[in-house]
């Protein structure tokens, strides 16, 4: 599972810098300047949370804990909805989209809880 966690969160962080070059050189001017600021929350937030996945990966291997695991799941979906709906608002300008933005936010949350307490719980491997 470490190794899984190691590939998503290098293609995720690969994705962040490829969305963050294509909102800064082909949208800058396409877009209005406050839905620039939404993508580059977008990009920023997608930014984090693969290397927070490079962390589960991390984890994962370290500690016996299913936890770590699921943290990195949440973390996945989390990001996958939260940059996800704030890309397509930036783009598309459906505001609605925002509506959506908080369950993904919901979801890096609880990831971070999850990660926080599964290695605090956790017995290391030897």
């Amino acid at each position: 599972m470490e190794r899984n966690f190691f590939v998503i969160g290098a293609l995720s962080a690969f994705v962040a810098v490829a969305a963050g070059a294509f909102g800064a050189h082909w949208l800058g001017d396409r877009i209005a300047e406050d839905l620039t600021e939404v993508y580059e929350t977008a990009a920023r937030y997608q930014m984090y949370h693969a290397l927070a996945l490079l962390a589960v990966g991390w984890v994962v291997g370290r500690w016996k804990t299913a936890g770590a695991t699921w943290a990195g799941w949440l973390f996945v979906t989390g990001t996958a909805v939260f940059s996800g709906s704030l890309y397509l608002l930036s783009i598309t300008g459906l505001r609605w989209l925002g509506a959506v933005t908080p369950i993904g936010g919901v979801a890096l949350l609880a990831g971070w809880l999850l990660l926080a307490w599964s290695i605090a719980t956790s017995r290391h491997r030897h």
